[in-house]
């Protein structure tokens, strides 16, 4: 048996009310563009519109003008799903608790999720959304689902019960000495400022300005 790999996201769909209620969310909220729309191909008499999240994949929504607005939360059963996150960069996650506020959104405010920072608010259709904000930067050629795995085998290794910003720091270094070359021997963590204490005095004979 062969996998099927697979090679990121291409679209996630969900099913919304109104054609004017998903437009003002996915593009009025979260700034996504709407960039086509057309007829659901399965569905004639729905609406199928599609949002860029920001990375050119898509985000999109089956629309019907009979359907109203529900904030229900939908239910959260076996095989449903529970939230979708989306990447905002650190200076939007700053600002959001606050654009959130001036809507009227109520909000879950920063919460610290070990190697992001995260907060959560419904859609009008009672949707669970985060915004996700990583902690750190991978290093150049690496992916964040790098970094990520590299930080869990040394958190396991120590024992410890979930990622936190040292291992995050440490899987950085580790991946940045694995994918990078150095003329130097030996890249171990060094004390250059030990040699202070035997640095001359100036105006002893052993100072070359004396």
């Amino acid at each position: 048996m062969r996998k099927l790999q697979t090679q990121g996201v291409h679209h996630i769909t969900f099913i919304g009310a109104d054609r004017q209620t998903s437009i003002d969310f996915w593009e009025g909220v979260l700034g996504m563009p709407m960039i086509f729309e057309q007829p659901n191909l399965d569905v004639p008499e729905e609406n199928h519109l599609y949002f860029d999240p920001g990375d050119g994949r898509l985000i999109t929504v089956f629309t019907h003008e009979s359907r109203r607005p529900d904030p229900a939360p939908p239910p959260e059963a076996i095989g449903s799903l529970q939230h979708i996150a989306f990447n905002v960069s650190r200076a939007t996650y700053s600002q959001a608790v606050k654009r959130l506020a001036e809507r009227g959104i109520p909000n879950s405010g920063e919460v610290d999720r070990g190697f992001m920072d995260s907060i959560y608010f419904r859609d009008p259709l009672g949707l669970l959304v985060e915004l996700a904000c990583y902690k750190f930067q991978p290093p150049a050629g690496v992916s964040e689902a790098e970094v990520l795995l590299e930080a869990h085998l040394i958190r396991q290794a120590r024992g410890d019960y979930n990622i936190t910003d040292e291992h995050l720091a440490d899987a950085i270094e580790q991946l940045t000495q694995r994918t990078t070359r150095s003329l130097s021997g030996d890249r171990q963590a060094k004390d250059p400022y030990a040699r202070r204490a035997e640095a001359p005095r100036p105006g002893s004979h052993t100072d070359p300005r004396a």
